[in-house]
């Protein structure tokens, strides 16, 4: 055979050479994002159904059902100091945390981070605990739920985590509620939310317990 026979030959084995390497290559770097459980293809959180728990959450960290964990009487000094025009509801936060199995820690939690306790915001006119946004059959003021009390306000919050997130999304920790509650589009920044109120319920239960 020629030497041109023999020089073309070579050239179609160097470069069969090259793509297996190359082909190699992407399969590793696609086993090791495996292997690493790196995800491939990252899913909207508007594509995720309702029920799905959010990431990094855990059925045992920061379980929003259970019993008041604070009482009354701590609620209304926390009220107190932050001058808030719900000062002495604290026991109506903590009947209906009994009723509807939601402990108040983070009824106040969520009080605290949508509106300073009622200070500050539409929640001053409204009077509500956690600027729920207007739905039909509701009065409402600039598109959020409006009441006729603070007591109300508090009633309505509870049935809806109660009822909405828990018993139909099952969404029961504050890591699976608050990217639902105070999603990103709505310009919320729901990993700040989620530590604002676990850091408030913690420090709170211990304050609470040394009381």
């Amino acid at each position: 055979m020629s030497n041109k026979f023999w020089g073309f030959l070579g050239i179609v084995i160097v470069l069969v050479g090259i793509l297996i390497c190359a082909w190699l290559t992407i399969q590793g770097g696609f086993l090791n994002k495996l292997q690493h459980n790196t995800p491939i293809i990252s899913v909207p959180l508007s594509l995720i159904p309702p029920g799905t728990p959010a990431q990094g959450s855990s059925a045992s960290s920061y379980t929003v059902v259970g019993p008041p964990t604070l009482g009354a009487a701590f609620v209304n000094h926390v009220l107190a100091q932050a001058h808030s025009p719900a000062q002495g509801t604290g026991q109506a936060l903590y009947n209906l945390s009994k009723q509807y199995g939601i402990d108040d820690a983070y009824a106040l939690a969520f009080f605290q981070h949508e509106s300073q306790f009622g200070t500050t915001g539409v929640a001053r006119v409204t009077q509500s605990l956690g600027n729920i946004r207007c739905t039909p059959g509701y009065h409402c003021l600039d598109g959020f739920r409006a009441y006729g009390s603070w007591q109300a306000g508090y009633q309505d919050w509870y049935a809806l985590i109660r009822n909405l997130y828990v018993k139909q999304w099952h969404r029961r920790t504050v890591a699976a509620i608050i990217p639902l509650y105070a999603p990103s589009s709505d310009g919320n920044d729901p990993a700040s939310y989620i530590t604002a109120v676990e850091q408030a319920v913690t420090t709170w239960r211990r304050e609470a317990s040394a009381s």
